[in-house]
């Protein structure tokens, strides 16, 4: 069951949001050719820490770390390790927090020094589709238009959707109802109401949307190896339209 938040809840969830939005900002710039995805982890637990908040991700199902790092066909979950980032790399970066009692989620896609035109197109590809997602998360206007949308963009570009992993609602738990699928019929699945807090997370694969648990155990990867991106931001639903949460 969808749960609607008050105003007061919204505007805790924004403050959540932006903490994390420049915490991430932070990772970003740390990203680089040489830097482990470990250091990245410890530098993101340490951010929260700071922030006076808790890492959101950090035991949630068992997931040892605060940070989820996957570079290239891995989608998400990665887990951080002592792989070095080399240039060229596709690195996702999804992070979350909890703050008062509420979560906040987002992800975001870089390319690790010189990237192919290929995989910039392909991040760039992935954030638009998420800004037209974001567009559709309005009053009146179904689950189902936010995903279709998302995946009428995505494949028009010639890349494909992610369809076995979504999106999802927010709030006191990590994890809520809606789910929120990238693709789909419009005009169908729950009606958006003014009040609903979630996250748009479109991922998508240079190749097929198949996927496959990666080495780890934790992450998923393109079964095909394919090159994918992942973006994310928590919105919520005003009367007048979608307010993002996690933007600086």
């Amino acid at each position: 069951m969808t749960i609607i938040k008050t105003k007061k809840e919204i505007e805790i969830l924004k403050e959540a949001g932006r903490m994390l939005a420049e915490i991430m900002e932070k990772l970003k710039k740390e990203a680089r050719a040489g830097i482990t995805t470990n250091y990245l982890n410890n530098f993101a637990e340490q951010l929260i820490f700071e922030y006076g908040c808790t890492p959101a991700f950090k035991g949630y199902q068992g997931y040892p770390y605060t940070l989820c790092t996957s570079v290239n066909e891995v989608i998400v979950h990665g887990t951080p390790s002592n792989y070095k980032l080399k240039n060229g790399d596709i690195l996702s970066l999804d992070c979350g927090l909890k703050y008062k009692g509420f979560y906040s989620d987002m992800a975001i896609t870089i390319g690790v020094g010189n990237i192919s035109e290929e995989v910039n197109r392909l991040i760039k590809t992935t954030k638009k589709a998420l800004k037209r997602g974001i567009k559709k998360a309005k009053p009146g206007n179904t689950i189902g238009d936010i995903g279709n949308t998302i995946q009428r963009y995505v494949e028009s570009q010639g890349f494909n959707v992610i369809r076995d992993l979504c999106g999802h609602g927010i709030g006191k738990e990590l994890h809520e109802d809606p789910q929120i699928l990238n693709y789909g019929k419009r005009h169908t699945g729950e009606k958006i109401k003014p009040g609903m807090v979630f996250c748009i997370e479109p991922m998508v694969s240079a190749g097929s949307w198949k996927i496959k648990r990666a080495e780890d155990g934790y992450g998923f990867k393109t079964k095909d190896n394919s090159l994918s991106a992942h973006f994310e931001h928590m919105i919520a639903v005003i009367e007048n339209g979608p307010k993002v949460l996690t933007k600086l």
